[in-house]
């Protein structure tokens, strides 16, 4: 957009370096922007561009993601609840007391971690492929909840899931034919060296182990959409195998005001229906703010 105008930044929360993409008036509403996995800030690129102009934005990258610190394992407590304190931090530190949150795959944990305890703080919730619901979950869950449960189990599988092949997938699978050439190789290539990193693959699968912990969250975020009932919209890749589709009308449950959006898209949305989306949040928002 003419006049997009993009800062880079880092800060340092309790010794790590936490580095975000920030755009728009600060003196506009803000929305946080939580990426997932295997990506980092550099997803919300484009919707950046698209919403400068009406919003103020703050997409940080989690720490072993992105430009963030990476820590070894040995050295830092890669859970969610650790991700949510290092964000909650960083939130406070930016004076952000009211903002929205788009949400998606491992930003709904760690972003409804943060709504879940500060209500009062969230305006409105966007949530693409973020799950909160059992019913979310497809059979590509199944070999990571049963590493979960032993890790000696299934390793060289999970192990393949931080490969070129599966992050290339993520980005391509449930994806219309003609809009393939709209994702931007370098989008799984940044994701992928960021993967390849020495070390992060031990993060990664420290981190997925983890992950069977954000389903004991979830009666606890429900409970947060039923007492607070935040605006939500839901903005889904009807093709998506990681996060399907029954986990965004699952929002609908506790939130029978949500507006459910499936489109065409596959898990990284944001990749081929971002102008889409982003005319969804444009309208979302401009009547629940």
């Amino acid at each position: 957009m003419s006049g997009f105008d993009l800062r880079h930044r880092t800060v340092t929360i309790a010794g790590q370096e936490v580095f975000y993409r920030e755009a728009g008036d600060p003196a506009k509403p803000t929305i946080v922007l939580l990426h997932g996995f295997p990506s980092s800030s550099h997803m919300y690129r484009n919707l950046m561009a698209e919403l400068a102009d009406e919003y103020h934005l703050i997409a940080p990258d989690h720490i072993g993601f992105g430009r963030s610190s990476m820590p070894a394992i040995t050295d830092f407590d890669y859970s969610f609840d650790h991700l949510a304190e290092i964000t909650e931090a960083l939130l406070d530190g930016l004076d952000l007391d009211r903002f929205a949150l788009y949400i998606q795959d491992y930003g709904a944990p760690i972003g409804l971690r943060v709504a879940a305890k500060h209500p009062d703080r969230v305006t409105a919730l966007i949530t693409q492929s973020g799950n909160a619901y059992r019913e979310g979950f497809t059979p590509f869950w199944d070999v990571l909840f049963a590493h979960a449960a032993d890790r000696a189990a299934h390793e060289s599988a999970v192990r393949a899931l931080l490969e070129l092949d599966a992050t290339r997938w993520q980005y391509t699978h449930g994806v219309p034919t003609d809009r393939l050439e709209r994702i931007a190789p370098e989008a799984w290539l940044t994701d992928q060296a960021g993967l390849d990193r020495p070390g992060n693959q031990e993060i990664q699968l420290q981190l997925f182990w983890d992950y069977q912990f954000n389903l004991d969250g979830y009666p606890a975020f429900q409970e947060y959409f039923r007492t607070h009932r935040p605006p939500t919209l839901v903005a889904w890749g009807r093709g998506d195998e990681i996060f399907g589709p029954a986990g965004a009308e699952a929002f609908a449950t506790d939130l029978p005001d949500a507006e459910i959006h499936l489109l065409d898209a596959g898990h990284f949305a944001l990749e081929t229906h971002g102008e889409e989306i982003a005319g969804l949040i444009r309208d979302f928002l401009s009547r629940n703010l």
